[in-house]
């Protein structure tokens, strides 16, 4: 089969990206693509040989592999047909809400959605959520807020993860803006920073798109959710010293924090591996693709039941990064939904009677006690205790809200 598939469904052959003197359009590079860019993005897709190797071997498994140039044409046509009459963002939206929802039948338990009702559909939040998992958290938040007619985030993602020309296409075309997190030397650093604030404060305030970002800079492998002061000093790199206060500023932001919990983490094994390695050896050296193993793991891989909850919108009474972190972390402890599984690692980590929250935020699992137990002993015996702390610390932390003595394992 020839490339002219690609005419059948509308996508000429793609022009070379323009130049961009930055004059015009100060976030060029870090944006997510317009609604006049994306005809072009998906046709440089459907021209790129690598991303429709890739897409065979996620589907066909070795099969794609092995005999890329045979499968190659119809992956190619497959993937336009599927994209045939996408021509601005909001339509690509609704072609990922199509693979989301597929993969919530396939690979979760089930998916709920708690506090929307407390937020106003027509504002523009910025949403902090706790990280677990590289792509799903905010695939996970945006189906909530799609599926209850709010505005879908634009997303923050790290150059890190953008290993490929394609991945960076795919990726903004999917509301993805670019944090870089490559740069050499504390100029340039300071410089992407306080660009990356400025972006994110534009998104909000002047072309009123809701945001994403995360509490930490990496997941929280050890399932120890809490807020890096970083993040929050980072945005404030967007104030105007002049005419408002920190408080002001942040209160201008309107900060959501969100948790999101999940009843099996896909990547566990991969966690406490990392995790054991630390603690032994002092240092983890992570694999070339390593990170795309971690997303197509938590994509494809078994969840259980997935819980999202969002949080109460930040007042302007908070006055430093560290107060921020601080109400940010408290929300997202208190709103975290717990499923059986987190209590199993508990108990086995804590004894039996070993104290709980009051108020546990619990709701029913599809993973028995039996199969988290024989999940955990599959693993090699000097990682479970790691793997039983990616589960147990949640509830670990709802008891240190509460002032209660645990600490996270």
């Amino acid at each position: 089969m020839s490339d002219d598939s690609r005419i059948e469904f509308g996508y000429c052959e793609a022009p070379p990206k323009p130049e961009d003197t930055g004059l015009s359009d100060p976030f060029a590079d870090i944006r997510p693509y317009r609604d006049d860019e994306v005809a072009v993005v998906l046709a440089r897709l459907l021209s790129d040989a690598e991303f429709l190797d890739t897409l065979a071997t996620y589907r066909l498994g070795r099969l794609g592999s092995m005999m890329p140039r045979l499968v190659r044409p119809l992956v190619r046509l497959a993937l336009a047909r599927e994209v045939r009459g996408v021509s601005d963002v909001a339509s690509m939206q609704s072609v990922i809400e199509r693979y989301m929802t597929r993969m919530i039948e396939s690979a979760t338990g089930g998916f709920r959605v708690s506090g929307l009702e407390r937020l106003n559909s027509t504002r523009p939040y910025l949403y902090i959520s706790n990280h677990r998992d590289i792509a799903m958290d905010p695939a996970f938040i945006n189906y909530a807020l799609y599926g209850n007619n709010f505005e879908t985030v634009r997303i923050a993602i790290g150059d890190n993860l953008l290993t490929k020309p394609w991945v960076s296409d795919l990726m903004r075309l999917n509301k993805s803006f670019i944090v870089k997190r490559s740069v050499n030397g504390p100029r340039e650093l300071l410089a992407a920073s306080k660009t990356l604030a400025k972006y994110i404060q534009h998104s909000l305030l002047e072309e009123n798109a809701p945001v994403w970002i995360a509490q930490r800079e990496g997941r929280a492998k050890n399932g120890v959710d809490r807020t890096e002061p970083v993040i929050i000093k980072m945005l404030s790199m967007s104030r105007d010293k002049g005419t408002q206060s920190f408080g002001q500023h942040i209160h201008s932001l309107q900060i959501v924090p969100v948790a999101i919990s999940y009843e099996l983490d896909p990547c566990d094994a991969m966690k406490a591996n990392e995790l054991y390695q630390l603690a032994t050896q002092g240092s983890y050296q992570k694999g070339e693709q390593e990170d795309v193993a971690s997303i197509a793991q938590g994509i494809a891989g078994e969840k259980g039941r997935v819980h999202v909850s969002f949080g109460r919108r930040l007042g302007d009474n908070l006055d430093t990064p560290e107060a921020v972190a601080q109400e940010v972390d408290r929300q997202v402890i208190s709103e975290f939904c717990l499923h059986p599984t987190n209590l199993y690692a508990y108990r086995r980590l804590y004894g039996e009677d070993a104290p709980l929250p009051k108020q546990l935020n619990l709701e029913e699992g599809d993973c028995s006690e039996k199969a988290f137990e024989a999940r955990i002993e599959a693993m090699p015996e000097a990682h479970r205790p790691y793997a039983l702390g990616i589960y147990a610390n949640a509830v670990v932390s709802k008891l240190a809200l509460a002032d209660c003595s645990q600490t996270p394992c």
